[in-house]
């Protein structure tokens, strides 16, 4: 044969091979890449009913998400057990990203400490930020005759036993407030449970009980109206919203007071850094929406600084909780 032909021949074979090759690559299964997230609707539990604080922390962050992902954020209400069955679920999802928690102090934080029920921690979820706080308040009915913070410290004090004081529940923030609140000033005083603030609002505007703990938010209109007496709020500064109203740490006896309701945005542990990430940047810029900032603080809210340390926040937060619990002896 020769050369020309052999060259020939040699040619239209690798052609042909080639050929071969390409169309089986084309046959072979492609790998599948992984989607951009999100590619799809996002839920964010709120562990209580609709209608609270914590429900329109979620539903003014959501509608603020969505705009900054690009798809549908949803809020879904779980409520019940002081919200540890709402929380329960987000630990037990997919860390995909696709389900998180607008939760506040009693299901991150508070619950685990007081009821051997609840089995998930701190470690059980991903911190993605700080979303907002606000102070609890310290008020007085009517009938008690208690204007200041110094009248009800020097009644109290000298009438050991006498007075109660009711919160939303054994074990909620409210309460912590209440014995923290004891603990400071060398109180005693009777802790009445109720189940929720609706029942509390009716005894104290009833004459019924004589002192309260409520957060900021829900006792305002009573406030305002003149039915409840504002002792003090709990944070350790006094809130935007009530300039007016003395933070009870300013009293010399209270300087310890430190104590509020704060909402944080969670997702299961593990998720992928990809995924937190974008969450977070999501957040933050949600955060500074002017829609946002006054939708929540219109409900006595403070916006939280970007980039809190999460972690260390939270310790913090639990290591306070603990304190009281043990203080007080809080057991469901």
């Amino acid at each position: 044969m020769s050369a020309h032909g052999f060259t020939f021949h040699a040619t239209r074979w690798l052609a042909l091979s080639a050929m071969g090759a390409v169309t089986m690559l084309a046959t072979l299964p492609v790998a599948a890449q992984p989607e951009a997230y999100p590619s799809k609707p996002i839920t964010i539990v709120v562990a209580y009913p609709p209608g609270g604080s914590t429900d329109l922390t979620g539903r003014t962050l959501a509608a603020e998400m969505s705009k900054k992902l690009g798809v549908p954020v949803v809020i879904e209400n779980i409520g019940g057990a002081a919200g540890a069955i709402g929380a329960q679920k987000v630990v037990h999802a997919a860390p995909d990203g696709y389900t998180l928690l607008v939760g506040a102090n009693n299901e991150i934080a508070i619950n685990r400490l007081v009821s051997a029920s609840v089995k998930y921690d701190l470690k059980d979820f991903t911190p993605l930020g700080l979303i907002a706080s606000q102070p609890l308040v310290l008020v007085a009915s009517q009938k008690s005759g208690v204007k200041t913070i110094d009248q009800f410290l020097s009644v109290v004090k000298q009438n050991p036993g006498k007075f109660s004081y009711g919160s939303s529940g054994v074990g909620s923030s409210l309460h912590l407030a209440g014995e923290m609140l004891k603990e400071q000033a060398g109180l005693f005083m009777t802790h009445i449970p109720y189940r929720g603030v609706a029942p509390l609002t009716n005894d104290l505007l009833g004459n019924n009980i004589d002192f309260g703990v409520y957060v900021l938010s829900s006792a305002l209109p009573h406030i305002r109206s003149g039915k409840l007496v504002a002792l003090g709020t709990t944070e350790r500064q006094r809130s935007a919203v009530t300039p007016d109203l003395p933070a009870l740490a300013e009293n010399a006896r209270l300087k310890g007071m430190d104590i509020g309701t704060w909402y944080v945005l969670m997702g299961p542990a593990q998720m992928p850094a990809p995924v937190v990430a974008r969450l977070k940047k999501a957040l933050n810029d949600s955060l500074q929406s002017p829609e946002l900032r006054k939708k929540l603080e219109d409900a006595s809210s403070t916006i939280a600084p970007l980039n809190v340390d999460m972690p260390r926040f939270l310790n913090a937060e639990v290591a306070k909780y603990k304190k009281i619990v043990d203080y007080a002896r809080i057991t469901e």
